[in-house]
């Protein structure tokens, strides 16, 4: 009995291109979605995951009326794709490297809402790293801080900024910012015109409140113990959200609260006394091979300080 071939016993260029327009699929949430980041329409974009499908013998995706959805084949393969891709890019990079020409990709991972700090060491690292390469492509995902780790660890990413929580191994950890995060209400909570001196902390420890579902450190995990959190949100934006309801308390960094303070629409409660301090922090993969555009990122943003 003759044994049936693997459906890819080799990987051809074709094969990788097919990957990398899966991945933008994925990461745009659809086909529609994809048209723009492509540059080619949803029939085609259509027809080619078909081909994908067809070469893997695997189905990836629910597609139709009822919306788009990835099967269990196709998270799997998504995962797989991510660190195939990022393995050939970082062949790519260190290749180029070679000619001591700033060429190739940076793939950075961000904790969402830094571009509000007022020390844009980030932003000064990016333009000077595209005025020693101009033809460096950057590409940044705002993705939750366990994600940046992962990403890290396993290729896809470069390089990401994360708060600095229980170091996980394998990484290492370089300090970047510290910011402070200060308790919030907006207007129409019944704090929102509390006199804070009058303000006891028994009400204030009563009030609904929301929970990051990311990790911090365990002296800001108490910070949350204390309040009566009943929602929680996977990033500072999801927390905005629901503090602007008028419903929940909940902390926020200032730099990026400042916006709505100045509006009217968001007050700090107590912040003398109700406050924390965060270390954010650049993190990279040890033992991780040469990279000159990554290096070069790297040494601006110990340059920036």
């Amino acid at each position: 009995m003759s044994r049936r071939p693997d459906p890819l016993a080799q990987v051809s260029d074709f094969d990788i291109r097919l990957l990398r327009i899966f991945r933008s699929v994925v990461e745009c949430g659809g086909f529609s979605a994809a048209e723009n980041v492509l540059g080619i329409g949803r029939s085609a974009i259509s027809q080619q995951m078909s081909d994908l499908e067809q070469r893997l013998g695997l189905r990836l995706c629910q597609r139709g009326r009822a919306g788009f959805s990835l099967t269990e084949e196709g998270r799997e393969v998504y995962q797989s794709a991510l660190q195939m891709l990022g393995a050939v890019e970082s062949f790519r990079t260190e290749v180029n490297g070679l000619h001591r020409h700033l060429r190739g990709e940076l793939n950075i991972g961000l904790t969402d809402n830094l571009v509000t700090l007022p020390h844009m060491r980030i932003t000064h690292a990016l333009a000077q790293l595209k005025d020693r390469g101009p033809d460096v492509r950057i590409q940044i995902r705002m993705i939750a801080p366990s994600q940046v780790e992962q990403g890290v660890l396993d290729g896809s990413l470069h390089v990401g900024v994360v708060p600095q929580a229980s170091p996980l191994s394998g990484l290492e950890y370089q300090p970047l910012y510290s910011e402070r995060s200060l308790l919030y209400c907006a207007v129409g909570h019944p704090l929102f015109y509390a006199d804070d001196t009058q303000l006891a902390d028994a009400r204030l420890d009563a009030q609904e409140a929301i929970a990051p579902t990311f990790r911090l450190p365990a002296e800001i995990q108490a910070c949350y113990q204390a309040l009566n959190c009943t929602a929680s949100a996977s990033d500072r934006e999801g927390m905005a959200f629901l503090i602007l309801t008028g419903r929940y308390i909940g902390y926020l960094p200032d730099h990026y609260a400042t916006f709505w303070v100045q509006q009217g629409r968001l007050r700090a409660l107590k912040p003398a006394e109700r406050f924390y301090d965060l270390s954010l922090s650049w993190v990279t993969r040890k033992g991780r091979r040469p990279h000159l555009v990554l290096e070069s990122f790297l040494e601006s943003l110990y340059e920036t300080r």
